[in-house]
């Protein structure tokens, strides 16, 4: 039985384990039912997914001149505190970052190699946590826009890492952290503009990920090099498939190619 489709980033559904979805034009598949399962990827060719075209993946899925022309890969994606909707000025396209930019950020502590903290739209949690691997996570701001968000995440990261060691979450060589403690030692850190913002609810949240077996030395798949490639599945954390040679598959850095999925 094959499938085919272009790659995106897995859509999950919170629950214990975590349950993952490979989205494909006309089917999808429910990830954890194909643990232990041999699955043969082959690459059939790219596919922007903005334009569509069949052009080199540059970035994010999206080709060279889609990257540098769309809002969705505009800089402030990245470093949220470059964010300019808030004094109505336009980057790329000012009607598309007001929608995106002006609503409820969480700057958040999570826990997937290291402690590090980050920024999602309130709508994205826990999916922003669950994508990063972590298997714990606690808010710390709730503000009203992206650019507070990136400042206040500017301001914390002189303490605190702002970046996921990929291949220590996925050997789940992680660190016990009191991210209660973590929380309160960063309190004094955030800037004056986003104090009043502060979450005195400590909620943390857990998750738990689908992993039979966790690779001792990771070694990263790209579809658009190696065009074909066979594997065992033996986990899913964050975006990653874990095969059972220890290879692992980031799908959201082979979004774009378009594969056929034999199982």
């Amino acid at each position: 039985m094959f499938y085919q489709g272009v790659l995106r980033k897995m859509e999950t559904e919170f629950s214990k384990p975590i349950q993952y979805y490979l989205i494909f034009e006309n089917d999808f598949l429910n990830m954890n039912q194909l643990l232990n399962k041999t699955l043969k990827f082959d690459f059939v060719k790219n596919q922007c997914l903005n334009c569509g075209l069949d052009k080199p993946i540059y970035r994010q899925g999206f080709c060279k001149s889609c990257f540098f022309d769309i809002p969705q890969a505009a800089d402030w994606i990245i470093k949220p505190e470059l964010s300019t909707a808030h004094l109505n000025k336009e980057d790329r396209d000012l009607e598309y970052e007001k929608r995106v930019q002006l609503q409820p950020h969480i700057v958040y502590l999570a826990n997937s190699s290291n402690v590090k903290v980050g920024v999602t739209r309130k709508t994205q949690v826990p999916t922003r946590w669950i994508d990063q691997g972590a298997h714990e996570a606690i808010e710390i701001v709730e503000v009203p826009n992206r650019y507070l968000a990136g400042v206040t995440e500017v301001a914390l990261k002189d303490y605190v890492a702002d970046k996921t060691n990929w291949r220590k979450m996925l050997k789940n060589d992680v660190e016990d952290e009191n991210l209660i403690e973590w929380k309160d030692k960063l309190k004094g850190y955030i800037p004056a503009e986003a104090q009043s913002y502060f979450i005195d609810n400590n909620e943390e949240t857990i998750i738990e990920f689908p992993v039979l077996h966790y690779p001792e030395k990771p070694k990263s798949l790209n579809f658009g090099k190696i065009k074909s490639y066979t594997g065992v599945l033996k986990g899913i954390k964050g975006q990653y498939l874990i095969f059972e040679d220890d290879a692992v598959c980031n799908i959201r850095g082979n979004e774009g190619f378009v594969v056929r999925l034999t199982i």
